[in-house]
Formats: structure tokens, sequence, C-alpha cells
């Protein structure tokens, strides 16, 4: 089997210092997602300690509080602005409709300006409209103004959140950090706010009692306006915060690594006005963007399902829970189910997403739910509903969060702010639609008890509607899978097992190791390789060396801590090769870069096997950790005789040991390895690599696939 590297600790000298040795092309990145490994604390701790975005997470956390709160406050005050009992019963179902409604007609619009003017001036200018409709609510006191204003501070609201989703990845120092970030927000504003704004209200509408003032203290509409007037304070606060504490977020940051010279100076120069793009434009644009791009198409398509299922389920529900004659307290415990599942997915998919690509993820997450509602229509019993209902809700979650993670992460910022309008826009459109035709679905069928495995159950019009809501999330989640998936000549069960087995997974990238006796024939072998592959192939192509060649970081390391002993050279060794692997391999990898490593693994193991008399199985474990695991696609062991070699730091007789070793780790895993004859000149030694390395390129179906071919699949 093929092993994880770690260094040789007798290998001192043949090239310079680590920046010499590693070449990294545009686009593949230079610095490693750290913490790739790191607890969910961990990771959120490193978000949360960059300045800005903790800033605007604060800033999320006032406006999600006032959300809820408007929720709140203004159901109260329209109970109290009527005496008609049937109003009064309409007052929640007003307040939802309009601040539901905004987010039908005007999220695309929020999207366009997100992405035409100065994103921070578009967040302070709607949280003022916000602050102003909200106070006009408290002094005009009248219920249809109140739903009217209610209406045009959703509609600011739909202005202010494509801004905001599009800014957060500018605030960020990594992309992978997009993923943590979205979490955060969730958790703040499904959570945290949440809980808040049920506190605040609770505190607010008892501080009257509790202090003893009198009934009319607060004027004629009591607390419910009190309410109303702190909500547009938060609006305010956060207004005043986002255009005085957060100046970052105006920022603009092209994917440099993707445009020529040229476009990119063109980018570093600011824009006139009379340069900038017109509404009409803009929206031309994004359809082109989204027809032109799989990733973004299909993302788009699995949504839709997604979110029709979704509403299928919403409708659905409650009716679904009685025919389960499990009485009131299932439709409960189902939504109980529903909210741990989506909590366990959310909380879930940035850990899968280190196994399985995110494009990969979004549609098998789709597809999963769809099957899973499948099994909730067909559901005998409530237990079997509860399961199933709690896996839809991990599915819906994960997919929901890598969603927006591939939108903040993968999608250009120039038009960032539209795709994620349309995206917020679809589910409000789509959801809506869906629990409104529902109702009418389950009406057309007449309900009967049947008895299963000695269980009466109903059979409804709500089965039919969740099974073929769960038949369409299957449908086009496969559909989505199909668009966005960039690794098509890569088996999806290789993925799968990985995932199970909670191994890493690699994006689009791929790993060529040469192995051999000495450090010299291959480094030299890498480097032809490597030029090679960078005539051949348009993908960014990484050249690395075995750390424990790097004389300036190793031997400074060794050398002041004053390591003599093979055991400790072998640890300061093994911590340079895991930074090596983290900052450079790993980033270039992800960025689908092509990674020439020369002694990655096998060479120094077989080394420190032979002529240290380490335990192999100690330094592949010691390996393991160094490199999280990572196995190269390709081994090329350099098959030469040791005892043509020039003297080097060791004998002969070692050397060959040595060269039994690699040959026998060859012999075990042939499915990873070519063995290539080095004896000869190098240029006749190159060729003999390049046509292996082409041949089982060929066989393996991973050949030097362009990565435009790849993402225009």
């Amino acid at each position: 089997m093929s092993r994880e590297g770690f260094p040789s600790a007798t290998g001192m000298s043949g090239v310079g210092p680590i920046s010499e040795v590693v070449h990294v092309e545009p686009g593949a990145g230079s610095e490693a997602p750290a913490g790739r490994d790191a607890s969910t604390i961990h990771r959120a701790r490193r978000v949360l300690a960059i300045r800005p975005f903790r800033r605007l997470w604060g800033v999320t956390y006032l406006c999600s509080v006032a959300d809820w709160l408007t929720i709140l406050g203004l159901t109260s005050l329209a109970t109290q602005l009527t005496t008609n009992y049937t109003a009064q019963n309409f007052a929640f179902t007003g307040v939802l409709l309009s601040a539901l409604l905004p987010g039908l007609i005007f999220a695309p619009l929020g999207g366009l300006l997100a992405d035409r003017f100065d994103r921070r001036k578009v967040m302070f200018v709607a949280d003022l409209f916000r602050c102003g409709f909200l106070l006009s609510v408290a002094f005009v006191g009248t219920s249809w103004w109140l739903y009217i204003a209610n209406f045009l501070a959703s509609a600011s609201a739909m202005m202010w959140i494509p801004s905001k989703e599009a800014a957060v990845p500018n605030l960020l120092k990594r992309p992978d950090q997009v993923e943590t970030a979205n979490q955060l927000g969730l958790v703040m504003t499904y959570g945290l706010a949440t809980v808040t704004a049920g506190g605040l209200y609770a505190v607010v509408t008892r501080i009257a009692a509790s202090v003893g003032l009198p009934s009319g203290f607060f004027g004629e509409l009591g607390v419910a306006k009190v309410i109303v007037v702190l909500i547009a304070l938060l609006y305010l606060a956060s207004a005043i915060l986002v255009l005085t504490r957060i100046p970052e977020l105006s920022i603009r940051k092209p994917r440099m690594a993707e445009i020529s010279h040229e476009q990119a100076e063109k980018a570093a120069k600011p824009i006139a006005e009379a340069d900038k793009p017109g509404l009409g434009a803009l929206i031309k644009d994004a359809g082109k963007y989204v027809r032109s791009t799989p990733l973004v198409r299909g993302l788009l398509i699995g949504a839709a399902g997604a979110f029709a299922a979704g509403g299928a389920v919403v409708g659905s529900a409650k009716p679904y829970s009685s025919s389960l004659l499990a009485g009131d307290s299932a439709w409960g415990l189902l939504v109980v189910a529903v909210f741990i599942g989506l909590a366990t997915g959310m909380g879930g998919a940035p850990k899968l997403a280190r196994r399985l690509p995110h494009d990969r993820l979004f549609g098998i997450s789709i597809v999963l739910a769809g099957l899973a509602l499948i099994l909730v229509a067909l559901s005998p019993h409530l237990t079997v509903s509860l399961i199933a209902v709690a896996i839809v809700g991990a599915c819906a979650g994960a997919a929901f969060l890598t969603g927006v993670t591939i939108i903040g992460s993968q999608v250009d910022d120039a038009i960032r702010g539209r795709i994620n309008a349309i995206y917020q826009s679809m589910m409000k459109i789509i959801v809506f639609g869906s629990v409104s035709l529902v109702p009418l679905l389950i009406g057309l069928t007449k309900p009967r008890t049947i008895t299963v495995w000695g269980n009466p159950i109903i059979i409804d019009g709500t089965r039919p509607v969740m099974l073929g809501g769960g038949a369409l999330a299957a449908v086009v989640g496969i559909v989505a899978y199909r668009q966005m998936d960039s690794r098509r000549s890569e088996p999806i069960m290789a993925d799968l097992r990985n995932a199970i087995r909670r191994r890493p997974r690699r994006v689009n990238g791929l790993l060529i190791a040469l192995e051999g006796t000495t450090a010299a024939d291959t480094a030299v072998q890498a480097s032809k390789l490597a030029e090679w592959l960078r005539s051949a192939s348009p993908r960014p192509v990484v050249l690395a060396a075995d750390p424990a060649l790097d004389d300036e970081r190793l031997a400074a390391l060794i050398g002041n801590a004053s390591l003599s002993g093979a055991r400790a050279q072998a640890l300061a060794a093994a911590a340079v090769r895991a930074d090596i692997v983290e900052r450079n391999v790993n980033p270039a990898l992800d960025g689908g870069a092509i990674v020439v490593m020369e002694r990655f693994v096998d060479s120094p193991l077989a080394h420190l096997s032979a002529v240290a008399g380490l335990d192999a199985k100690e330094l592949e474990g010691l390996a393991d950790w160094a490199t999280g695991r990572l196995r190269p696609d390709v081994t090329v062991l350099l098959d030469a005789d040791p005892g043509a070699n020039a003297p080097g730091p060791i004998s002969v007789e070692d050397q060959w040991r040595v060269q039994n070793l690699l040959s026998e780790m060859a012999a075990a895993d042939p499915d990873h390895y070519v063995v290539v004859d080095a004896d000869g000149p190098a240029e006749e030694v190159g060729d003999r690599v390049r046509t292996a390395v082409t041949a089982v390129l060929a066989q393996r179906k991973l050949g030097l696939v362009p990565l435009a071919e790849v993402e225009a699949r």
C-alpha cells in the first residue's frame, strides 16, 4: 500500500530554500486553509478574530433581533389597533404576509444594487429606511399604515441582505472560511437572535407591571408602541455601525488568479461612474452568467426543486401528523425532529465538505432529502416518520449551507449580489407558491383508513403530495449534481468511501510523487516532469521538494534545538513536511493544480527504516498525522542501480536496502505505482518518466484535462 509522507532525516543537501523549491503557478494558492481538520469551535474563533467580520456579525445580531421583534411587536400592535375579532385573528398572518411579499418583488433589485453601488452605503440607507418606516408606525397609529410600513421596511431589508451576503467573503482571509462564516450567520439569525428577541419582548411587556407603572404610562397603545420604537432604534444603531465601524464593506475583490495581467491592471483602477453598467446591463449579465456557468445553473435548478419539496412539507405537515393517529403531540414532535435535523445538517456539512467537494455535496444532499421525504410519505408509524423527517431536515440544512457557501466562495464578487438575490427570491417565491398550492392538492384525495402491521393510518392527500415532492427533489438533485459535478472522470463512490472512512477529499487536483534512492535523481526528474506538464497542460503546476532537503529551515530547526537522535530529527522533519503540505500542496490540489512532489513518502520512510532502524509502522502513523492522510494519485519509482551512483551520505549497502524496500512497496500496491528504469542519461530517464506518466493517466482517466473544460461540462 502507498504510504503518507514523512521526510528523511538523513538527506540534508541538494537544493536551496523552500521559496526556491516550491513553484506555485497563479491560481494554485499560497496559503493553506488553516485548521483544515480543526474543530468547529476553533474554526469559528479564527473567523471571529477577523475584526470587520466580527463587527458585521454584531450588526447581523442587532438586525436579526429587530426582525424577530418586528413580528412579535407588530402583531401585538395590530391586534390593539382594531376591535374587529376577524381582523385581530388576521393580525399575525397579515404581518407575515406583508413581510414576505417584498421578497417576491424586490429581492432581484437588491442584488442589482449590491453589484452596482457601494455595498456599505446601500446597507446604511436601507437601515435608515427601516428605522423610519418602523418609527412611523408608532406615530401614525393606524392598522392600514402598519401593514404598509411593514411592507416597505421588508422591501428595504431586501436591499440590505444581498449587499451583506455579497460582502462577507471579502471580509475573510481565505475562501475556506466562507462556510464557517455562513454557519455563524445562521446560528446568529436563527439561534441567538431568536432567543434574545423572545426574552426582550417578555421583559418589555412585563416591565410596567413589574415596576408598578400606571396602565396609561406608555400611552394609548401601551407597551406595543415602545417595542416598535425599540425596533427602530436597533435599525438605527445598525446603520451607524455599518457607516462608521465597517468601512471594509466597500471592498471589491476581483478573482485576480483568473484574469490576465491587462485585466488585473484595469481592475485595479477606479471605475468611473460613466463606465459603470446600468441596471439593464446588470440584469442581462446575470442571465448570461447563469446560462453559461454550469455550477450556478445547477445550483439554482437544485435549489428550485429543494424549495418546492420544502414547501410541500410545510403545507402538508399539520394534516400529515393527524394521519398518523398519534395525537396532537405528533405535530410538535415532527417540528422538533425537523429542527434537530436542520441543526445537525448545518453543523455537519463543513466536516463532510472536507471529504466531498461542495458541488457534489449539494446535489447528493438534495437527492437524499428527496428519498427521505418519500420514506416519510410511506411511513406507517410515528417513529419511522420522526427518523425520516430528521434525515430530511439534516439533508436540507446541509444543502442550504452548501449552496450559500458555493455562492460566497466560487461566484465572482462582481455578480455575487445578484446570484444571492436570485437564490433568496427563489426560496421565497417557490416556498410561498408551494405552501399556497398544497392545500388544494390535498383536498383532491378523499381520506381513507388502512391497517399496516396492525397500526391504523389515514391515507389522505398529504402522502401523495409528499411522495411527489420527494420524487421531484430526488430527480432535480440528480440534474443539479450532473450540472455541477466537476469531477466526472472520478467516480462518486470513491468520494463516498472517503466520507464514510473519514478521509479528506481533493477537488480537482492531481498529485504525482517521484521516489528513488537518491535525492539528486528525484530532484532532477521531478523538475523535468513539472516543466513538461506546464507545457502540456493549461492547469497550474506546483513543484514541491522533499521538505527534508530544505537546508535553511530544517537545519535551523534541528540545530537550534540541538537534535542529534534519529527520532528527534524525524519529528522535526515531519513538522516541516506538515507545513509544506498544509501551506502549499493542499491549497494547490484544492485549486485544481497538478502537484509534482519528489520524495513524498516512500523514499524518506525507506531511508529511516533501512538506515536509522526506526519502526516502519510508527513512521507510517507519524506520516498519516503530518500529511492528513494525503495520498498520491500516481507514484513514480525510479529504479536505479545503487552501485552505479556516486558515493553519497549513506553506503552502497544501505542504498541497496532502501531500493529493496521501495521495490516491495511498489509490488504491494501496483495500482498506484509505476516503476521506471532510471539507469542512463537524465534526458532518457526523463523521456521514460513522461511516457509512463502519460500512460497511467490515460489508463486511469486522470488525463491532463484543462480546468476550463472541466468547468464547461
